[in-house]
């Protein structure tokens, strides 16, 4: 079962951390309260295609949004893409919306958004999804991102 596999990663890793079980909710703010973290503190796990059978996550914090311009300069490349659904659950082995990179079927590079790991921000907990809907696994930022080797960059922009 996906849930299990994510949740051996982070048992593995060594991270300290806490599971929250709580079934589908209906918005980002919904997700925050029930799992007792601000919004900004969600984080979801986007699966960007660079090419065929070349794929990364980017970390990116629930009221924050991708920039594709910052993303392309990062990667040096002219295009990237958002696979379809069954794409990425064949190259993380997770359905949307509970993807993770942790213990994830292929371990793609990870970028995480520099706000993220901000320096006034030592202790910061995030909540990741945890590979099945309705579960998160709620971390020490840093701790997770050093965890997943993850490359720290500015590849967001706020929301809306």
């Amino acid at each position: 079962m996906s849930e299990e596999r994510a949740l051996a990663a982070v048992e593995t890793a060594g991270l300290e951390y806490a599971v929250t079980r709580h079934g589908r909710v209906g918005s980002l703010e919904e997700a925050a309260r029930v799992r007792g973290v601000e919004p900004r503190d969600i984080v979801k796990t986007m699966v960007v295609r660079r090419g065929e059978d070349d794929y990364l996550f980017v970390l990116v914090p629930g009221d924050r949004e991708i920039s594709w311009p910052r993303l392309r300069a990062l990667l040096g490349v002219n295009r990237l893409s958002m696979p379809d659904a069954e794409t990425a659950r064949e190259a993380t082995g997770f359905e949307r919306g509970t993807i993770t990179p942790f213990g994830s079927t292929t371990a793609w590079p990870v970028i995480a958004d520099a706000s993220l790991a901000a320096a006034d921000e030592p202790d910061r907990r995030i909540s990741l999804g945890a590979g099945a809907h309705g579960v998160a696994v709620t971390v020490g930022a840093r701790d997770a991102l050093a965890a997943l080797g993850a490359q720290v960059a500015d590849v967001t922009e706020l929301s809306g």
